[in-house]
């Protein structure tokens, strides 16, 4: 059983729990003794936390919303958002197996295989047997499914500096610093 803290050794007010011997220490109680033996200040640590976590939420909701106003203009190239997710794959990350296409948009190959079966009467795909192993075939974007995709990522961009050119200047630049960071921690991503 725990034994409370009194007052006296834990600070005013406070009322600290020590496991009892035999008794097993949460992870939360563990990192509260690292952080105590280090001197580290946990409501700094806490808060660090908290707000990390805050801008995390208010990244994930913005970048959301910002890819779902960007997609509209989607509808000009003639495909849907699934199909050019599939085929900005292959454009920018060069031929794939049907394994690797799928695993890559998380889909599972039954679905890709249907979409790639798309992409190739719409002529954006060529599809072909594996140099390596003929049982697989090797997908590889067009240069009719590369002109799609370029088109509509002109048409994404135009899109947004339109709303971009709202800001002030400070405000673009302060944006312009934030992609930086973006890129910077996405490249180191892992």
């Amino acid at each position: 059983m725990s034994t409370p803290k009194s007052s006296s050794e834990g600070g005013a007010g406070e009322c600290r729990f020590r496991p009892s011997a035999g008794m097993r220490k949460t992870p939360q109680m563990e990192a509260r003794s690292r952080a105590r033996a280090a001197g580290t200040q946990e409501p700094q640590a806490a808060s660090r936390k908290a707000e990390t976590v805050a801008v995390a939420d208010r990244l994930h909701s913005a970048a959301i919303q910002l890819l779902r106003r960007v997609r509209r203009q989607d509808i000009a190239t003639g495909e849907g958002p699934a199909r050019l997710s599939a085929l900005s794959v292959l454009v920018f990350g060069g031929p794939k197996t049907l394994k690797e296409l799928a695993a890559a948009e998380q889909v599972k190959p039954p679905t890709m295989s249907r979409m790639v079966a798309g992409l190739a009467r719409s002529r954006l795909i060529d599809v072909e047997p594996d140099p390596e192993d003929r049982r697989r075939m090797r997908i590889r974007a067009t240069v009719k499914g590369r002109q799609i995709l370029q088109k509509g990522r002109e048409l994404r961009i135009a899109y947004l500096a339109s709303h971009l050119d709202r800001l002030s200047p400070q405000e673009l630049s302060q944006l312009g610093e934030a992609v930086e960071i973006l890129a910077r921690l996405l490249k180191n991503w892992g």
